[in-house]
């Protein structure tokens, strides 16, 4: 059950861990590589202060869902997909919640291997790209098979060599220019709205909100989560955002690996490079929960999350072995999209309509989980369908924002004022596990 990181059932209090060790893992997903990028596109297309509001607009929208998620994942301590029985969407419906995180996570996972070989290659050259692929696809499957705690390991050694990477190409790349320069002048490329700007701060890790019990679930506290959710997320999107806003004004570019490599050479690529392998574990990872959870309920069998991990880390390194999976990203984009509702329907549910919060409470003194989940929700369906129609079709606004919104206020609604349905338990489903 230990090394399985009680993929089905509540984490006992002897495998909390300290908030720093969480904090370090959750500061790795915010401020890898892919922030660097992130930032030097809202660089390339806006204005200094533009992209800081944009940051600040898109951060503290993130920061609400991943508390909140992070609070009752805490407070749980159970994954996103087991959660979800119990949080608007019955057996059946986390089932389907953890087939979405399962195909999008484990496709991200492929997607990251892929730009993880071809870096490395242009590194290194010698063997060919996917040769770089099935070597970075197993490194990763083997941390994530071996657990929180080894990929908590992962995250002390990854974590303070990037941030010694980002301080030294902020000295090495803009001592060469005026800051007072940089941070006053005209974007260099086609301009972003505040709008597209934030959308794209709040895009890039909203799945990492929705996803945020998979990981609090090991904190001690919900103030653990309030202090990790803060520090991690305002420096991770701040610190590695704004510098990649600088180094695009400075290189009139959004050319992240070229300026790196031309200021900071081998080393400075090798630790971008292995930042890479920090978010791919955590997408890998609750991945491999989402489909121990749907196995579970689908077919009423339990496999061990770290045979999943397995079975998905190997088909993810094979596609990007293959170098197909770019042909996927607009169907992982569709996913990402899908998902964000989920967030809001469970935050709706879990703090505010509370219907199935009496029988988490009294099995939670137990250490158990209720004898049985409700099978199918009806309400949140309904409410998924139409916050994903809104980020979908309305055309103002922050789309995965406004899909989440909608969500919890529409599930909110219904709960309040006719009260949701209680569909006839799950008993096939054995909880007590």
């Amino acid at each position: 059950m230990a090394h399985d990181d009680y993929s089905l059932s509540r984490l006992p209090d002897e495998a909390r861990r300290s908030w720093v060790s969480v904090a370090v893992q959750r500061f790795g997903q915010v401020s890898a590589f892919h922030q660097f990028l992130l930032g030097a596109t809202l660089g390339l297309g806006m204005t200094f202060w533009d992209a800081v509001l944009a940051i600040t607009l898109g951060s503290v929208m993130l920061e609400i869902v991943t508390i909140l998620m992070g609070i009752a994942g805490v407070r749980e301590n159970v994954s996103t997909s087991v959660l979800a029985r119990w949080a608007g969407f019955g057996a059946r419906g986390s089932a389907l919640v953890g087939l979405l995180v399962t195909l999008s996570l484990a496709g991200w996972f492929g997607v990251q291997n892929d730009v993880f070989a071809h870096g490395l290659h242009r590194l290194m050259g010698g063997p060919p790209v996917w040769a770089w692929a099935i070597l970075g696809g197993i490194v990763v499957t083997v941390i994530v098979v071996a657990g929180f705690h080894t990929m908590a390991w992962t995250a002390y050694l990854t974590v303070p060599a990037f941030l010694l990477l980002t301080g030294w190409t902020i000295v090495s790349e803009l001592h060469r220019h005026d800051l007072a320069d940089l941070v006053g002048m005209a974007p260099p490329g086609p301009a972003l709205s505040l709008a597209q700007g934030t959308t794209l701060v709040a895009g890039a890790f909203i799945m990492g909100a929705v996803m945020t019990p998979d990981m609090t679930r090991f904190n001690r506290r919900p103030s653990d989560v309030v202090k990790q959710t803060l520090i991690s997320v305002t420096l991770g999107e701040y610190l590695i955002g704004l510098t990649g806003v600088l180094l695009a004004h400075a290189a009139l570019s959004s050319d992240v690996v070229g300026m790196i490599m031309s200021s900071s050479g081998v080393i400075g690529t090798l630790i971008m490079i292995t930042a890479i392998l920090k978010i791919n574990d955590w997408n890998l990872y609750s991945a491999s929960l989402g489909l121990v959870n749907t196995v579970d309920v689908l077919l009423g069998r339990r496999i061990s999350r770290s045979t999943a991990t397995l079975w998905l880390g190997a088909l993810g390194t094979l596609l990007s072995a293959l170098g197909i999976l770019s042909h996927f990203t607009v169907f992982l984009t569709w996913i990402g999209v899908i998902t964000p509702p989920v967030a809001g329907i469970m935050i709706a549910e879990y703090f505010v309509v509370r219907t199935w919060r009496a029988e988490l409470d009294s099995s939670r003194a137990r250490g158990e989980l209720p004898a049985v989940p409700p099978d199918w929700v009806p309400a949140s369906l309904v409410c998924w369908a139409a916050g994903t129609a809104v980020g979908f079709l309305v055309p103002f606004g922050i789309p995965t924002i406004n899909s989440v919104v909608v969500a919890f206020a529409l599930y909110a609604a219904i709960g309040k004022t006719v009260g949701i349905m209680r569909p006839a338990p799950r008993s096939r489903v054995d909880t007590h596990r």
